[in-house]
């Protein structure tokens, strides 16, 4: 972790040296993402081509050096910007993405995962087709009320827990995080952060709840039924097994250990509702990169509550439930890369019409500029399945006018069909939602042999996609 640290302090170096004369105030332009070609998306691209073919052709090397090879093309489109638009661009944009963006990102999955990791189902389930459904199905209605986050951290541990007796797991964990980490995060702004960035835009907090509920309801249904039809014929063919008998599990009645961390879940939920609902202004600013009060008091809160949960969870409780730093720790150093490797792409997209991008924004408006909500949904989705999906989310907001108010009324099949796209495509890859990362760590850690970047797509493009395509001659 250390060497982790003193890689983003170089980077930092690298930057602020060139610009240490000119650190003081004034407007600092951003990267113009309408001059962008193509190219500048190569260093993202390079990015996920090592999330998905060293894990599978140099193991260890990747292993040992992931948090080095995330900086290193972070550093692909850094330098370059360094020597094409200047070092105050340079400072400006990555100081506006590691502040404002990654920071909140991490501190927010840090408290969840701190938080969550103290709650310990106790007594033995044992992990029958049903029994797997009915977790699926929990997490996937908890998902919009505490995040899809939370759910995930909450419930991914009691999930393991219960078929680690089965020789057939990997399918489980795969539509967890279909169900629990991306689609059942629909419904309120709660349950994903493009939907909260759409009401902060002024949509309403139920309107997702009344829009969206026939899509989710679609799509969970029929997942959880592929989902038991599947581990039913699984589990018939490994023999039915039963897990060996414990006799201290066997002791132990249900019930949940660390409760107290209900109540830190629940102050998490209620210090991110209440930053987007109030507005302090900026406090301070950092190389006119400005911090808002609210922001800054949400994230100082988030990191008090996870030190609560840490002081006030017994330390066995979070041993028994296989509690270890390590997946957190690797999201912080991949998505430190895709951050910042991401930054030109974003802003291709934000261009609109203007940008290397446009062929595809002009796919959202018929001859007769009518929105075609199909290919908002497609376009968002697909975007969101490899960036930042908030950031996606607003583009295609934005793209379609804007305004909630008629989003909401006139224009609500665009606004579903955008809604729709950045929450549910999240489950495409494993970078589409920051819980899939976690969530598949948390699973080889605990001896799930998950597959690889392009394997879990396997199942993604095989099992989702199809779906897609029903939901889009349904309702798009």
């Amino acid at each position: 972790m250390s060497k982790f640290f003193f890689l983003i302090f170089s980077v930092l170096n690298i930057l602020v040296l060139p610009c240490a004369a000119l650190a003081s105030g004034g407007h600092h332009a951003s990267i113009p993402g309408a001059e962008l070609s193509a190219v500048w998306i190569i260093p993202f691209v390079c990015m996920l081509f090592s999330i998905a073919v060293m894990p599978l052709t140099l193991p260890h090397f990747w292993e040992h050096h992931f948090g080095k090879i995330a900086v290193f093309w972070g550093l692909a489109f850094l330098v370059p910007c360094l020597f094409v638009y200047g070092s105050s661009t340079t400072l400006y944009v990555f100081l506006h993405t590691i502040l404002l963006d990654y920071i909140p990102f991490i501190i927010l999955l840090f408290a969840l995962f701190t938080v969550a990791g103290g709650v310990r189902l106790t007594g033995s389930l044992t992990g029958s087709p049903l029994v797997n459904t009915g977790i699926l199905a929990v997490g996937t209605i908890l998902a919009s009320w505490m995040g899809t986050t939370g759910a995930a951290m909450l419930l991914i541990r009691p999930l393991l827990r219960a078929n680690a007796h089965r020789k057939y797991r990997v399918h489980s964990v795969v539509f967890f995080i279909f169900l629990v980490a991306n689609i059942g995060g629909s419904l309120t702004p709660l349950g994903d952060p493009p939907l909260f960035l759409g009401f902060l835009k002024g949509v309403s907090f139920f309107w997702t709840t009344t829009h969206l509920f026939l899509k989710t309801l679609f799509m969970a249904v029929t997942l959880l039924g592929i989902f038991f039809i599947l581990d039913s014929i699984l589990f018939a063919k490994e023999g039915k097994p039963v897990p060996p008998h414990n006799p201290a599990g066997a002791q132990e009645k249900f019930g949940l250990d660390g409760k107290v961390n209900l109540f830190f879940l629940g102050g998490i939920v209620a210090v991110v509702l209440a930053s987007g609902l109030m507005q302090t202004g900026e406090v301070f600013s950092v190389y006119s990169v400005g911090v808002e009060g609210q922001n800054l008091m949400r994230d100082l809160l988030l990191l008090g509550i996870a030190g609560l949960s840490w002081k006030f969870t017994e330390r066995r409780c979070r041993e028994l439930n296989g509690f270890s730093w390590a997946p957190i720790v690797e999201v912080a150093k991949l998505f430190l890369g895709i951050f910042i490797s991401m930054i030109p792409a974003i802003e291709i997209l934000r261009a609109g019409i203007r940008g290397a991008l446009a062929p595809l924004i002009r796919l959202v408006t018929s001859a007769d500029g009518q929105p075609v909500n199909a290919a908002y949904f497609w376009l968002t989705g697909t975007l969101s399945s490899f960036l930042d999906n908030a950031p996606t989310y607003l583009v295609f907001f934005n793209t379609a006018g804007g305004d909630a108010g008629t989003l909401m009324t006139s224009m609500a099949a665009t606004l579903a069909s955008i809604s729709a796209g950045a929450v549910f495509m999240g489950a495409n890859s494993y970078i589409g939602n920051a819980p899939n990362f976690m969530v598949r760590s948390i699973a080889e850690e605990q001896g799930v042999p998950m597959p690889s970047f392009f394997g879990y797509m396997a199942w993604s493009v095989g099992i989702l996609v199809p779906l897609f395509v029903i939901l889009t001659w349904i309702f798009f």
